[in-house]
């Protein structure tokens, strides 16, 4: 099991020198309070979920998002360590403090306008070592965030890190899943220090684990009510046998999976798995027919979120096969949760509007980096950098770290300061430029 060789769990990165008189609280609870007051948790309050809170409904973003991670990852800790049995022989590695921070931090490298931006920040990235949001916001923990002068980062322990490494491995290592990496090269010590010795290990915590469940639930959970009160997911069609709108959803699922990189499992299954959808909502739905507002809906719905969620979070058991405590769910879960996902992905993120959306944001993000990249080779044009930026490019030794900057400083942004940036980048912009939305 990771983490039980090396320090402490409790230890930090950095001496902090002259200890603060004890307040009593845990070094997980130190850990959640420096990430909740910290600008890049604020930050997600204007990074899209799925769909923009400017649409004119009230959707999840990420710090709503990131919110609902962190108390059902709570939940499940507290659930696991009720039901621990007295072994003085296994060594229990559950903290539900740090499987709260770690929900709180999971999303910090999230780029404004999600994963369509991630995809195009890995290619712009690509010749010095990718983008991928997970180790983002590891950089974002051990590097790119402010806790002290004294040290880069927020100095979080050791559990709390090992707790964030929802992928723990560095970018290439697991062929499995080529596209997915915890760490960048440049946090190398950092993720070694979180691993513990264990750095070869591609095994998640067990506080990594329920803090990745408890995201596949809150997601999966809260874009369906989302998109379901919006019109955009027809919950009322799908609960029957034999309807036209599950035909439809079915045939999409295969042409999707079917295609280059598409999970197989889903395509020879798919019976399997559309039978698990409709047992679902046969059973939990609270209502047959379109969304339209009224309060038996609004508290049916409800309801039907805390249903769900409730269900899955009672789904987590400890594994009585494995040689210590380590959590594992069920397969029937895992499938409920993966279909959840599936009705976003059809109705919702295939959905042309939403598509052709994302070719203008991709645009936006490739105008801003050729940008400051081209600013950021030029001593003359790195005005244009807000201030910290500009000392981390004084010291900076060559282009791979100047892009690197670039990177953050773009990824760092809310959806808000990418569209005032651009608008100034290319002279459409009727703001005042003494307000500058980056300081």
């Amino acid at each position: 099991m990771p983490l039980r060789t090396g320090s402490s769990r409790d230890t930090r990165r950095h001496s902090s020198g002259s200890q603060k008189k004890d307040d009593g609280r845990s070094q997980g609870q130190r850990d959640r309070d420096r990430l909740i007051y910290s600008s890049a948790f604020r930050r997600l309050a204007e990074v899209t979920q799925v769909i923009a809170a400017s649409s004119g409904y009230v959707f999840h973003n990420r710090l709503t998002h990131s919110l609902q991670v962190s108390q059902v990852g709570r939940r499940l800790a507290e659930k696991l360590l009720r039901e621990s049995t007295a072994d003085p022989s296994q060594e229990i590695l559950l903290d539900p403090d740090v499987v709260e921070a770690a929900g709180l931090a999971h999303d910090l490298g999230h780029p404004p306008f999600g994963h369509i931006v991630e995809e195009q920040l890995n290619e712009l990235a690509a010749d010095f070592g990718g983008y991928e949001g997970n180790a983002q916001s590891f950089r974002i923990l051990t590097k790119l965030a402010f806790h002290s002068p004294k040290y880069d980062g927020l100095n979080l322990t050791r559990a709390t890190l090992a707790a964030v490494l929802k992928y723990p491995w560095m970018r290439g290592q697991n062929t499995k899943k080529p596209n997915k990496w915890g760490a960048y090269e440049s946090e190398r010590e950092d993720f070694d220090f979180a691993r513990a010795g264990d750095a070869n290990s591609i095994q998640q915590t067990p506080e990594a684990f329920l803090m990745d469940w408890a995201d596949d639930i809150t997601y999966s959970v809260h874009d369906l009510e989302d998109f379901y009160r919006a019109g955009r997911i027809p919950l009322h069609l799908l609960g029957t046998i034999d309807s036209e709108e599950r035909a439809y959803f079915k045939q999409n699922l295969l042409d999707r999976h079917n295609a280059s990189g598409g999970n197989k499992d889903v395509v020879t299954r798919i019976d399997d798995l559309m039978n698990t959808l409709a047992s679902l909502l046969i059973f939990t739905f609270p209502a047959m027919q379109a969304y339209r507002g009224t309060k038996a809906q609004r508290s049916g719905l409800r309801n039907f979120s805390g249903v769900l969620i409730n269900r899955y979070v009672n789904g987590v058991k400890w594994d009585s096969q494995a040689d210590s405590k380590y959590p594992t769910v069920t397969k029937e879960f895992r499938d409920e949760v993966l279909m959840l996902k599936e009705l976003t992905w059809t109705y919702v993120i295939q959905d042309p509007a939403l598509a052709t959306q994302q070719v203008g944001q991709r645009n936006i993000v490739k105008t801003l980096f050729k940008t400051y990249s081209e600013a950021a080779s030029d001593q003359r044009y790195r005005k244009i950098f807000p201030a910290f930026y500009q000392e981390r490019l004084q010291e900076a030794t060559g282009d791979s770290e100047r892009c690197r900057i670039c990177i953050d400083l773009i990824a760092g942004m809310t959806e808000t300061q990418v569209q005032r940036i651009y608008e100034r980048v290319t002279g459409t912009s009727s703001q005042s430029s003494l307000i500058d939305p980056l300081n």
